[in-house]
């Protein structure tokens, strides 16, 4: 199925500099950037990103229509001396690559999906990377303000992450609308991501007198409070006071998994 395709520049630079800080990938690492929509842009950004870490990055975005292909490989054809290693390509789900990748980042892709469609995606497209590799499913407003994603590795514990521009979030419980398919139905009384955007939303209320220092410091005391019942990841690369005041915020996929 064809994705509507909307994106903005850096629309996913909070997912960009979280995988590329947290996620360890072998040396040249092969990446899909799956569903990149209409413009090549966002897998630009990733690929850049990317090969400041790891300079001999491979990074293939995949489409299932021609034309976006088209259009992205017309772009980068008079710069490819700029881009070595990117390549577009069109493809879907089934990763069909030279060989299986270290890394799939499927931002936006799935939400257009049923809930028991999503939960299938998530085995095929882990089923086809790497040994080690990981698998990072998300979604996120049209310019990037509020996101929430998924990381699956084959080999370590899966985590969620919510991420915000703090300035521009009201309340906690506003990332809710940017919840995975897997969860966005979940968000009811007696699911564990209700429970947990609920005592999040108490928590900033109990801190809003921080709110004078500015909304990074009540944010911080949020989660000061949060933490004192959920499990936050609160040591590096994935957690930790420098990841929060960036405004990402990182559990256990266990502690909020419906299943």
């Amino acid at each position: 199925m064809q994705t509507r395709g909307t994106t903005a520049p850096n629309r996913l630079r909070r997912q960009d500099l979280w995988i590329t800080e947290t996620q360890p990938l072998p040396a040249g690492p092969l990446v899909v950037d799956l569903g990149y929509g209409a413009s090549p842009g966002t897998a630009v950004e990733l690929y850049s990103r990317l090969r400041v870490r790891y300079p001999g990055v491979r990074l293939v975005g995949l489409e299932i229509a021609q034309e976006r292909v088209d259009t992205a490989n017309a772009f980068l054809g008079p710069r490819r001396a700029l881009y070595p290693g990117l390549s577009f390509a069109r493809g879907g789900f089934e990763l069909d690559t030279v060989r299986p990748p270290d890394l799939v980042r499927a931002a936006n892709v799935l939400r257009q999906y049923d809930e028991p469609t999503a939960w299938k995606m998530w085995d095929r497209l882990s089923g086809g990377l790497a040994p080690g590799g990981v698998l990072v499913e998300g979604t996120c407003d049209e310019i990037g303000r509020r996101q929430v994603w998924v990381t699956l590795p084959r080999t370590r514990e899966a985590t969620i992450t919510f991420a915000a521009s703090l300035a521009h979030l009201p309340r906690p419980s506003a990332l809710a609308e940017r919840l995975p398919k897997t969860l966005i139905h979940r968000n009811v009384p007696g699911e564990r991501v209700h429970a947990f955007l609920s005592d999040w939303d108490r928590a900033w209320q109990t801190a809003a007198p921080q709110s004078v220092f500015g909304p990074r410091h009540r944010w911080l005391a949020s989660l000061d409070l949060l933490r004192t019942t959920w499990p936050i990841r609160t040591t590096p690369p994935a957690g930790g006071p420098r990841r929060w005041r960036r405004g990402d915020v990182t559990l256990p996929w266990s502690a909020l998994d419906p299943s």
